[in-house]
């Protein structure tokens, strides 16, 4: 392996440009999600019948909690339609954190609307919460699969809750996460029929009807039609399955003219493989390498139901790929020193980073395990460090406490830590604590660059596993 030390040359027009460009299309992207939110209040504002009478400031309150909390769960499902104007402004990690943070609060909010309507109509009707809430599922049309709806929405929002998440595989929280669009559309019917500003406001019903349009049409484009088309057009289908170690895998896929597809290593896909149990889900697998001409490679640990079944995958199986999405890539960085730290399986979108690497970078990679059985591709890493100068592979196998990634450890490791970029790729604790090392040490938070691939991380699209490929002249 080489340790040779290059001069540092400035930082690389690459890893600047755009980047004014895409801070302002984030500012609008974000000015358009506040006037839409203005929007909302507006009609709410416009249509307002007053607070007179028993009840009528609560009930006025409950449809204020309504308007908003509908508006940020529309939100919430925009930010995960992928649009890709949208992500490339925003960026991947601002986006899930977005999602992550609005979706209780719109949660929240709906709760305090049917808890509050209830109140309020009690109050008008001087009858009991429980009577009210009765005489709403019975006699008022459409309440009933709205409260439907909204319970729905109790369990995928429970099922989110990071507590509940470690309970449960990846596979049952996804499908619990699909009913969260079947209470929209159950509140949709709900709140167009009886809402207070539609009953006499053509306009407002009008405005709403756009602005699931809005919602849902990204999301079926772009997270359905999108990826049958691209898929179909490159052909992708699985072209091998190879045993990596006894709990790793790795998977070939095969298309044609696999560069349109504009990947980039460190990027991920959401992957349908076409099979009799699995077609109907989608999986996040890493891609560490842009495709060649015809192949990619996946490397899949087992770690739930669907990654253990990819094993039996046969050759020719039809692929449906989402993506490809993330920011995790070498373009990103901001100099030429790269820190490359990667936790188990983790080390796979550190690999893919690897390839698109300049040569004239000086790369250090710290490879964590806690077993020498978790390092996996070593031989890979380890013939590609042997052929390019300014690489040093180096193993940190053993227990957190024999290793602790902090900022002493980190500038024992690689003396000139500071001065580069981290990429990071693992479990979320390893990531914390670089990012802490990182922080300690003063580095802008644009040179610190991570993955987490925890199906209990706090990234939507967790990652279950993570995705490599191979160097050339690897065994197809």
């Amino acid at each position: 392996m080489s340790s040779a030390t290059l001069a540092r040359p400035a930082a690389p027009a690459s890893a600047s440009a755009g980047r004014p460009r895409r801070n302002r299309a984030a500012d609008a992207w974000m000015a358009v999600g506040g006037l839409g939110l203005g929007l909302v209040c507006g009609i709410q504002l416009v249509t307002s019948t007053g607070t007179a009478g028993p009840g009528g400031l609560i009930t006025e309150l409950s449809r204020w909690a309504a308007m908003v909390g509908t508006y940020l769960s529309l939100v919430v499902i925009f930010l995960i339609a992928r649009v890709p104007s949208f992500e490339r402004a925003v960026g991947l990690d601002r986006m899930i954190s977005w999602h992550r943070k609005l979706g209780p609060l719109a949660l929240l909010l709906v709760a305090a609307h049917v808890v509050l309507v209830t109140l309020g109509y009690a109050a008008t009707s001087a009858s009991s919460y429980l009577g009210q809430t009765w005489s709403f599922v019975t006699e008022y049309p459409w309440l009933l699969p709205a409260l439907a709806g909204f319970l729905l929405m109790l369990v995928a929002g429970i099922s989110s809750w990071r507590v509940a998440r470690r309970r449960m595989k990846y596979e049952t929280w996804w499908v619990t996460h699909l009913y969260f669009y079947v209470a929209i559309a159950l509140a949709y019917l709900h709140q167009i029929q009886l809402g207070q500003p539609f009953a006499t406001h053509e306009w407002a019903t009008r405005i709403w009807i756009a602005l699931y349009v809005i919602t849902f049409g990204p999301l079926l484009v772009f997270r359905v039609a999108a990826p049958i088309v691209k898929s179909l057009r490159h052909n992708l289908t699985v072209h091998a399955v190879q045993r990596e170690s006894a709990d790793t895998i790795s998977i070939w896929i095969s298309g044609r003219n696999l560069p349109a597809l504009q990947a980039k290593g460190g990027q991920f896909f959401g992957w349908r493989f076409m099979t009799r149990t699995d077609w109907w889900q989608s999986h996040p697998y890493s891609l560490s390498a842009a495709p060649d001409k015809r192949y990619l490679r996946i490397t899949v640990k087992d770690l739930g139901d669907q990654s253990r079944a990819l094993a039996a995958l046969r050759p020719g199986t039809r692929v449906i790929a989402e993506g490809p999405y993330g920011t995790f890539t070498a373009d990103n960085r901001r100099t030429d020193r790269v820190v490359l730290i990667g936790g188990g399986v983790g080390i796979t979108p550190i690999r893919a980073v690897l390839d698109d690497i300049p040569k004239h970078v000086k790369v250090e990679i710290l490879f964590r395990a806690s077993r020498p059985e978790g390092l996996v591709l070593r031989q890979e890493l380890e013939a590609i460090a042997r052929s390019r100068d300014g690489i040093r592979l180096r193993y940190l196998v053993g227990s957190r406490r024999e290793y602790p990634i902090n900022a002493r450890t980190l500038t024992h490791l690689v003396p000139d830590f500071a001065q580069g970029d981290v990429y990071t790729c693992g479990p979320e604790e390893l990531i914390a604590s670089v990012r802490e090392a990182a922080r300690v040490l003063g580095m802008p938070e644009d040179r610190v660059h991570d993955d987490s691939f925890s199906f209990h991380s706090p990234d939507y699209y967790s990652f279950e596993t993570a995705v490599s490929s191979s160097s050339k002249g690897a065994s197809r």
